[in-house]
């Protein structure tokens, strides 16, 4: 095992979050397609911790359930009322039986935009400087609400940390601030936990105290500075997770960028972290890339379009469309103004038009669709073309019933398929048909009624008007009256 390498990371997540507004508990608000609480069991998972411990507390039973579904192997303690995070840490330390030999980092649940690096570089530092507790700390150009670092003037030693509302005039003019972010020498820090007092301004138990008690009994205290004050930045409202969300979105982009990927408008485009690029791929103006979307070398994707967990292939373009658990095929052209849903698979070199919405669809290499249709619950054939204003009617009322259309067929349009019915290759259909029965290949099927004019009729049953007017005037024309 790494010397490094933690022996438990316990993330502080209890909180109500009040000032959210919000019937949400705040560590589950969603920034870049991950909870405040899921990046952050992100980065601490790059340290490979023996145990990984939540603390959970106010509307715990959602949160818990969000933590089985994000890492199973999370484990969850319970702070029943929220007595500070002195107390929260001690409910950490006991659902791992009290005391932990070897590092115990301690990092807060509404803090997306720390890395794993960062912590690294605060367990390594806490290695290397043999301490008792190491704080991650950073200068911000506005220290109000958060605890200051208080140093020793001489040697720079960390000597405390006074949270803002217990600060004094002075102490509050400091620009050093506490993240929330420690790593401790386990044993220590679940005897020191034992010795924190409550006489504070809040009645709480404040982890930082543990400082000052290891400090007075002779360890050493140190600090990690982060690079990026950013990072450590929490959440508390809505303008703040807007703010997170925009510093993440950036720090996504220009790693997509630098690594071979075209952005045109960084400041309209919006990706998830799961979303991945190959070299050459390029994302026009207000584009949102959301899940686990993937674009292959070359793609070319928007302007104006929603793509998640969607795959493009090679060389595909994708305009204006919103598309949702789709495949789209290389070099495959889709939209302007198309909706592709749950299980559309496009083939190489397919086409999917303007006002095309698919659903469960298979569409083979070649096959076109061009304008103004629905295709769902169907397979479709290589070198196909679907008519203008066709429509897979696939639901009855209570089921979905499957297209069958083959390949190298042509169907005209304002086409009805009511499924179940296939289409065999090389088949025709008449425009206007309502296509109930199947289809043989190569036959044309034709399936409309007979057309009748009846003459007179607007003369007779709209005179006076003006279709009728003009039908008699167009009469005398055609029999050469002046």
């Amino acid at each position: 095992m790494s010397a490094t390498r933690p022996a438990a990371v316990v993330v502080l997540a209890a909180g109500e979050g009040t000032r959210m507004k919000s019937a949400i508990p705040k560590v589950l608000h969603d920034i870049c397609g991950l909870s405040l609480v899921g990046h952050v069991l992100a980065a601490s998972r790059e340290l490979d911790p023996e145990h990984l411990v939540v603390v959970v507390g106010h509307a715990r039973e959602k949160v818990t359930a969000h933590l089985a579904e994000l890492d199973p192997a999370v484990r969850t303690a319970v702070q029943e009322e929220q007595n500070g995070t002195g107390h929260a840490v001690r409910m950490g330390l006991e659902q791992l039986g009290g005391g932990v030999d070897g590092t115990v980092v301690v990092v807060c649940g509404d803090t997306p935009l720390l890395t794993g690096a960062t912590l690294a570089q605060l367990a390594a530092t806490h290695h290397a400087d043999g301490n008792a507790v190491t704080v991650l700390t950073a200068e911000v150009p506005d220290a109000t609400g958060y605890g200051r670092i208080v140093r020793d003037e001489a040697s720079g030693a960390v000597t405390g940390i006074v949270e803002h509302k217990d600060a004094s005039e002075a102490q509050r003019a400091i620009r050093e601030i506490n993240s929330g972010v420690f790593a401790f020498d386990g044993q220590l820090l679940a005897k020191a936990l034992k010795q924190v007092r409550t006489d504070n301004s809040q009645g709480e138990e404040y982890l930082t105290d543990v400082l000052g008690i290891l400090r007075e009994a002779g360890h050493r205290v140190g600090a990690s500075v982060a690079a990026d004050h950013r990072e450590i930045a929490g959440i508390n409202n809505r303008v703040q997770l807007a703010e997170a969300r925009r510093i993440l979105n950036d720090r996504l982009l220009t790693a997509a960028m630098l690594a071979g990927v075209t952005v045109v408008d960084p400041a309209t485009t919006w990706v998830d972290v799961a979303v991945t690029f190959e070299q050459d791929a390029v994302v026009l103006p207000g584009t949102q890339l959301l899940g686990a979307t993937r674009l292959a070398e070359g793609a070319v994707v928007g302007p104006n379009t929603r793509l998640k967990d969607t795959t493009v292939g090679a060389g595909a373009r994708v305009d204006n469309t919103v598309a949702d658990g789709a495949e789209v095929g290389p070099q495959a052209s889709v939209g302007p103004y198309a909706y592709l849903r749950p299980g559309t698979r496009l083939g190489v070199k397919s086409k999917i038009g303007t006002y095309v919405e698919t659903k469960n669809a298979v569409i083979g290499e070649g096959t076109k669709v061009p304008h103004l249709s629905y295709v769902g619950d169907a397979t479709i054939g290589e070198h196909s073309n679907i008519g203008a204003a066709s429509v897979f009617v696939n639901y009855d009322g209570e089921h979905k019933h499957h297209t069958t259309v083959g390949s190298h067929c042509k169907t005209g349009s304002d086409n009805m398929f009511v499924a179940p019915v296939t289409v065999g290759d090389g088949a025709y259909t008449a425009a206007g048909s309502v296509i109930t029965k199947d289809v043989p290949p190569g036959s044309l099927a034709v399936a409309r009624g007979q057309q009748r004019n009846i003459e007179g009729w607007v003369a007779r049953k709209r005179p006076g008007s003006a279709a009728a007017k003009a039908a008699e005037a167009a009469s005398r024309q055609g029999d050469g009256e002046d």
